[in-house]
């Protein structure tokens, strides 16, 4: 990253050009040069983690029902790409590319990330509720620690964020895992935030962009209390020009390519 411009996160990948949580959005983004990449992750029913957004199935796959209630084998079965903007592109993808259609699992997207060659920020939040708990966190510290990412070192390549909106889900993975950064993640603005303080071991706040424009003093007073701002989900010009203005740390969107060109990275 340049010293005089925000991190730039592929929000679920390059997920306006390509399926959202597939291998291909993010290995899209990783060609487009995305700094980091950020990704939701639920637990399967036989604890799995898989990245997908939503708790139900319904808008980005052929399946019905909960993602919690599910195996991996069952989700494996079905179609998470098809319904994307992007499926018909190529006449000649018969059959579909697996990469723009299978779920991903945490496991392959961090084995992916490893093999890429090149320093990569990832972002991973952990949504909640759900009827699993605090086995999500305990989950992904196990995950993290396979894959050698738990511990980061200042060398390393790959460095993990773990992100959400429950403050709760970020105090466990400071207990289990003290070193992984964590940002609390905010829609609304709670008591206390306003003035520059985080939960207990966030040191990063990751507002989306609507905060920014009602509540303009928010950035400066996450910065005197020394945290840094990751702003989602910034798509437009005026978004972009929004979060510069008031000297975010990192931009969270679904269009790399084009908030990188925007700054002048390509």
């Amino acid at each position: 990253m340049s010293a005089d411009r925000p991190l730039v996160f592929a929000h679920r990948g390059s997920s306006e050009a390509l399926p959202e949580h597939t291998l291909a959005a993010y290995l899209r983004a990783l060609d487009e040069g995305a700094d980091g990449l950020e990704c939701d992750v639920r637990l399967t029913r036989d604890g799995h983690l898989v990245c997908v957004h939503d708790r139900r199935l319904d808008r980005t796959s052929n399946g019905r029902g909960l993602v919690s209630g599910k195996t991996l084998a069952e989700l494996d079965e079905l179609d998470f790409g098809s319904w994307h903007p992007s499926a018909g592109d190529d006449p000649l993808d018969d059959p579909p590319d697996p990469d723009r259609t299978r779920l991903l699992t945490l496991d392959r997207l961090l084995g992916a990330v490893r093999d890429s060659g090149r320093q990569v920020r990832l972002l991973i939040e952990t949504k909640h509720p759900s009827r699993y708990g605090a086995d999500v966190e305990r989950r992904l510290v196990e995950l993290l620690r396979r894959h050698g990412l738990a511990d980061p070192r200042p060398d390393d390549p790959v460095r993990v964020t773990v992100m959400s909106f429950a403050a709760l889900a970020l105090r466990r993975v400071r207990t289990l895992a003290p070193a992984i950064p964590t940002v609390y993640l905010l829609e609304l603005l709670p008591p206390g935030v306003s003035k520059g303080r985080l939960p207990f071991g966030a040191r990063i706040a990751g507002p989306g962009v609507g905060l920014l424009r009602t509540r303009p003093q928010l950035v400066p007073a996450l910065r005197a209390a020394g945290h840094g701002t990751y702003v989602w989900t910034v798509n437009t010009a005026d978004e972009l020009d929004l979060a510069l203005a008031q000297g975010v740390d990192g931009v969270i969107t679904d269009r790399p390519r084009f908030v990188l060109d925007r700054l002048g990275a390509g």
